[in-house]
């Protein structure tokens, strides 16, 4: 399941900014767990899937994971030794652009020190500094 979107309305996309909290998913809304971007950053999308392989793998059928991003940007790039212009550059990968404060992916139905040796895993695969979180029970 390759983490690219089927559509897009625009082939091509500009790079944007990352700065600023995360508004939208923010909390964890699924699962018991997460991990929480502590900075921005851009996942790219063979480490969303080196990640959903990592979780699958420690779950087995134990408990369930949510994967709450989507690389859905593309990212161009000229080719080596090219001469400036000649217009943009063909798409090299996707990204899911991730702000301060995401939750990246939620566990369930496992315990707690398991789901933080997880995600202890999972966040030495990752590229930004990352936080384990619980859901707040109300």
């Amino acid at each position: 399941m390759p983490f690219i979107p089927s559509r897009v309305k625009y082939r091509k996309a500009q790079r944007g900014r990352r700065k600023g909290l995360a508004v939208a998913g923010s909390r964890v809304s699924f699962g018991e767990y997460g991990l929480r971007a502590l900075e921005p950053a851009w996942l790219k999308n063979n480490q969303l899937e080196t990640i959903r392989v990592a979780l699958s793998r420690a779950l087995r059928r134990e408990g369930k994971y949510w994967l709450r991003v989507f690389s859905d940007k593309p990212i161009s790039k000229k080719p080596q030794e090219t001469r400036m212009g000649k217009g943009k550059g063909d798409i090299a990968f996707w990204v899911a652009t991730i702000r301060r404060g995401q939750v990246v992916f939620e566990i369930g139905g496992v315990p707690r020190e398991y789901a933080q040796e997880i995600c202890r895993n999972i966040a030495h695969k990752l590229s930004f500094r990352t936080m384990f979180v619980e859901r707040a029970h109300l």
